[in-house]
């Protein structure tokens, strides 16, 4: 399997988990970025046609 173009690395497909859920892979490099670490807690907002992931604070 071939690398993808730049400009195609952050399209990403909604994938079935379960029955009843859907979820959606992030990119690595922006998970590096933000240092957020594999079960880390995160706040998940709709602000019109748009999903705002935030870190959790307690």
């Amino acid at each position: 399997m071939s690398a993808r173009k730049t400009e195609d690395r952050n399209i990403r497909k909604i994938a079935r988990i379960g029955s009843s859920s859907l979820g959606i892979t992030l990119p690595i490099e922006i998970l590096r970025e933000l240092k957020w670490k594999k079960f880390q807690k995160v706040i998940v907002k709709k602000s019109g046609k748009k999903i705002i992931i935030e870190d959790w604070k307690k």
